[in-house]
């Protein structure tokens, strides 16, 4: 089994098919859009597919080290920025192949007027062991 990371994007990712800001949607297709998210993932727990997933507030800052002895450093927040990531999934899948198979599937949810959105998915595997260097 092999761990990957689906990021959905708010902004900063190719136009979806359906592009109309979650922010202009009515009530109803927020509630539709939510509850296909939940019933994805409750689909997946059945079949041990899901590991975690949460949905991400706009809001938020960056923090550095600044070092010894001074307090973090931040800038923000930064939520009219051009690139946003609405949430995030967890699977632990047998292959590449499932992966993609369920980001696809996941990328339809409805969005305005109840039509599937066809976002782009960001898929990331976990890194497993660290890279070889070779000179």
């Amino acid at each position: 089994m092999a761990k990957y990371l689906l990021l959905k994007h708010y902004r900063g990712a190719p136009d979806a098919v359906n592009n109309v800001p979650m922010d202009r949607w009515t009530p109803e297709e927020i509630s539709a859009h939510m509850q296909y998210m939940n019933d994805f993932a409750t689909r997946l727990e059945g079949t041990g597919e899901f590991v975690d997933g949460q949905a991400l507030a706009p809001e938020g800052a960056w923090v550095r080290y600044d070092g010894e002895g001074r307090p973090p450093v931040t800038d923000g927040p930064f939520a009219e920025t051009k690139d946003l990531i609405a949430g995030w999934m967890i699977i632990d899948v047998d292959s590449y192949d499932r992966a993609v198979e369920l980001a696809g599937e996941l990328s339809a949810a409805p969005g305005a007027g109840g039509k599937p959105i066809h976002e782009w998915l960001e898929l990331r595997p976990f890194l497993t062991e660290a890279p070889t260097i070779t000179e």
